[in-house]
């Protein structure tokens, strides 16, 4: 079972400057790429809070981003595709979340790690193959994107992905993941509050990095 230390956060000065200049950064990327904060935000947090905390942190703050590239390019929406998306992968991202909170510490490092390590290179199989997925074949992906999302960080990319095979382009790719994921954020959100993960360290690096990535997303 996922065990998060509830004491009030120990962090120092350099470690949240580290935190925020982080979060700066992968929100300007993510406003350009359409991801950033998944899966950069990692390889600072795991050294300072360990690999535990990760994937609610990066939930609570996705919530943020994700509402600040849904603001600024929500005229290229594309309703149909975040429609068929959230229907095939919501229940899944409930268990994916579900499973991560009964993961062990070590277990949640090696969960991270894997995701991370391997998301990058999957997004480029897909996109070198130039796959076209109909309504169905996007569904069906959906759904397996929906499980990794739900229990992994940096699974953004893989959406990215399944919209541009689904024909999108530009900022249509990125306002439907978006609202996509704002949704999946939530969902996530409401998971990890009632397994009881969300301790005062979770909170406020959570709070942190959504708060500086609201506004430095629309720098971009």
């Amino acid at each position: 079972h996922l065990e998060l230390p509830v004491h009030w956060p120990d962090l120092s000065l350099l470690q949240l400057a580290l935190i925020a200049g982080l979060a700066t950064f992968s929100a300007i990327a993510g406003g350009v790429a359409g991801y950033g904060t998944g899966a950069l935000m990692p390889l600072v947090l795991v050294p300072i809070v360990g690999a535990a905390p990760v994937v609610p942190i990066i939930a609570i703050s996705a919530v943020f981003t994700n509402s600040a590239r849904m603001v600024a390019f929500r005229r290229f929406l594309e309703w149909r595709r975040a429609v068929i998306a959230l229907i095939a992968a919501l229940p899944l991202c409930v268990l994916g979340a579900w499973l991560y909170t009964l993961l062990s510490g070590r277990g949640a490092a090696l969960v991270i790690g894997t995701s991370l390590i391997s998301t990058v290179p999957l997004r480029r199989v897909l996109k070198n193959r130039g796959h076209h997925l109909g309504e169905k074949g996007f569904a069906a992906a959906a759904a397996g994107w929906g499980i990794l999302v739900g229990g992994t960080t940096g699974a953004g990319v893989i959406l990215l992905s399944l919209l541009m095979a689904t024909g999108l382009e530009g900022a249509a790719v990125i306002a439907t993941d978006a609202a996509v994921s704002i949704v999946m954020g939530v969902i996530k959100v409401s998971v990890f509050a009632v397994a009881g993960v969300f301790t005062p360290t979770v909170l406020l690096i959570g709070l942190l990095i959504g708060g500086i990535g609201f506004p430095a997303t629309f720098i971009a």
